[in-house]
This record gives C-alpha cells, structure tokens and sequence, in this order.
C-alpha cells in the first residue's frame, strides 16, 4: 500500500474520531496519545516554542499529541518509518519525528 494511501487512510480515521467526540452524547475517557497525529493537527504540545492546537510541523511529531479512546493508543495504525522500523502511539512524549 502506497505512502498516499496510508497517509489518507490515517488522516481519515482521525478525522472520524473527531467527528465521533463532538457528536458523543456520553463523555468517554480519553488519553493524550503522543505521535499520532498529521502535521497541523495535533490537540496540544508540540514542543518548546509552539502554542497548543494545530501547531505541530511534521506527521506524527513524537512530541504532540492527539486525544484518543482510553487504551487505543499503541493500537492506531501508523506508516512505517523512512528505515522501515515499525510507527507506534506512545502515552509519553517520544524522541522521534521532531522537526529539524
């Protein structure tokens, strides 16, 4: 599957649970999932010097995150990295995907 697709399948899929938050009648819990989210945006913090929502600069920067459900975090399917090593959603901040 081409990186296009995977890309429109990601931003589609956030795009729903958005849509799916604001139209919940009943408040779930939710957990700030860190490096999920598309450039721009992201929720909050996307590191030193930025403001809050919508300001992350790269796809899936280790440092901003995104609310999802409770305990979906590490189970969103992600794009492999540039080296082929598998993308995970992290509950803490990670190290990766920062911009330059």
């Amino acid at each position: 599957m081409s990186t296009t697709i995977k890309t429109l399948a990601v931003a589609s899929a956030v795009a729903a649970a958005v849509a799916g938050h604001a139209t919940s009648v009943n408040a779930q819990a939710k957990d700030k999932c860190y490096g999920v989210s598309l450039a721009g945006e992201n929720d909050c913090k996307a590191g030193a010097g930025t403001t809050c929502a919508g300001s992350s600069t790269v796809d899936y920067q280790g440092n901003a995150w995104t609310l999802v459900d409770a305990g979906t975090c590490a189970e969103i399917e992600l794009p492999a990295m540039a080296d082929g090593s598998s993308r995970m959603g992290s509950l803490e901040e990670l190290d990766r995907d920062l911009p330059s």
